[in-house]
């Protein structure tokens, strides 16, 4: 089968067998905004790109605020070597930095994406986020993830950390032919975060109320829109280049 065969047949079967998941991440987000929360999205390395499709995209929801390893320079002082260590994500000590340089309430969700689920940041923020009351939604690959040796002291994975835990269907090795490409976590990972997202609208609007979506900057009055909106946030979502 080529990749696109595979990939297609992988999302629609990640797609049913996380529908209640995806359910229950869809309960927790609508919950948190309810309330007056915002979504905290994390990911690092290449899971970071599932932060950015959860947080300040078209279609998205607003009360959203990526966090990402960069917020050590850019808002907590450290030097730009920092980011020069290929290994950043798998050191411990870094999540709380980030945590206490996040804008972060009380009522905040958080939304962590590691296809392994084992690094050292990834595992101690969850810990941290968990601590302090949040609520956690997990996107990661269950099969690599229990494959895989925790690199935190802790010795736990982030799928045993999250209330909720979206599995991304991902192999061991996040590739699917046999010459060691055709990637999977960062597709099925974007397409379990719009699932949740159009959930999320679904809910508030059966529940009578308007949700605060983004609408593409490049049609005529999106951008008013969306600004509009991010004041309903200020300070507590970030939205740089």
């Amino acid at each position: 089968m080529t990749y696109l065969e595979q990939i297609t047949e992988l999302v629609r079967k990640v797609g049913e067998s996380q529908a209640g998941n995806i359910d229950r991440a869809a309960t927790l987000i609508t919950e948190c905004l309810t309330n007056g929360g915002v979504v905290q999205a994390f990911g690092s390395g290449h899971s970071e790109a599932l932060a950015m499709e959860i947080a300040g995209r078209a279609g998205g929801l607003i009360a959203t605020n990526r966090i990402a390893l960069r917020d050590l320079v850019f808002y907590g002082g450290e030097s730009f070597s920092t980011l020069e260590d290929p290994l950043l994500e798998r050191r411990e000590g870094v999540a709380a930095k980030l945590y206490e340089l996040a804008p972060i309430s009380k009522d905040d969700v958080f939304v962590i994406a590691s296809n392994s689920g084992i690094n050292g940041v990834i595992v101690e923020l969850a810990l941290h986020v968990k601590e302090r009351g949040h609520g956690l939604i997990a996107v990661t690959s269950l099969e690599h993830s229990q494959q895989s040796v925790p690199r935190h002291a802790s010795g736990k994975r982030l799928s045993e950390i999250a209330d909720v835990v979206l599995d991304n269907g991902a192999p061991f090795g996040d590739v699917i032919l046999p010459n060691r490409t055709g990637a999977v976590s960062s597709v099925t990972a974007a397409v379990l975060a719009q699932l949740v997202v159009t959930e999320v609208a679904t809910k508030l609007e059966a529940a009578g109320q308007t949700p605060p979506i983004y609408l593409s900057a490049n049609i005529p009055g999106g951008h008013e829109h969306n600004l509009e909106l991010e004041a309903r946030y200020a300070g507590r979502i970030r939205r740089t280049a």
